[in-house]
């Protein structure tokens, strides 16, 4: 099992490309389906319930712009899946072209999923699955950081768009609450 690299291959004109891990797939397809809707790009999603991908597509997979783990808080599974699935990242995709989407939040889970963002410098965006307008909402904000990590948004870059979007703990994480 090799480790994904985000420099490994050239990009494409005018495409983007998007990798949705999720263990459990339930959000997963309807949030690929909402993403291919782009037309101002064209916008290839790839799906995986977790990391390492396998190698016999290896040579045929084109260049990954930007990761997401999709983490289903009601379950424990996702995100030890999740975090289990980073060991296979190499180190450049945490430079602004990994970031972490969070459904059904119970605050008792929230610390550890907040934590782990902030550890890697990466954005956490909150989406609800449930509805169509939810969906809409995920796919309009993980387009926007993908078209700057993919490099088709002049003047800017995703280092400079996951230091604005990061999620930040405040110094009294210890505390179990952040009203």
């Amino acid at each position: 099992m090799s480790v994904l690299k985000p420099f490994s291959k050239l990009p494409g004109l005018k495409t983007a490309n998007i990798l949705l891990v999720e263990s459990e797939e339930q959000f997963q397809q309807s949030l690929a389906d909402a993403l291919v809707e782009e037309t101002a790009v064209t916008v290839n999603v790839r799906l995986a319930k977790s990391l390492p991908l396998p190698m016999k597509n290896d040579e045929s997979r084109p260049r990954i712009d930007l990761v997401v783990f999709i983490i289903n808080l009601a379950s424990e599974l996702s995100f030890q899946s999740a975090e289990a699935s980073l060991k296979y990242l190499d180190p450049g995709y945490f430079l602004g072209k990994v970031c972490f989407m969070v459904t059904n939040v119970p605050t008792e889970h929230m610390d550890a999923v907040r934590k782990l963002a902030a550890s890697l410098h990466c954005p956490l965006l909150f989406a609800e699955d449930q509805t169509l307008d939810g969906v809409t909402n995920a796919a309009d904000r993980l387009l926007t950081i993908l078209k700057v990590a993919a490099g088709l948004v002049p003047m800017a870059t995703a280092l400079y768009l996951s230091n604005l979007t990061r999620c930040t703990v405040p110094p009294d994480i210890d505390q179990p609450s952040f009203d």
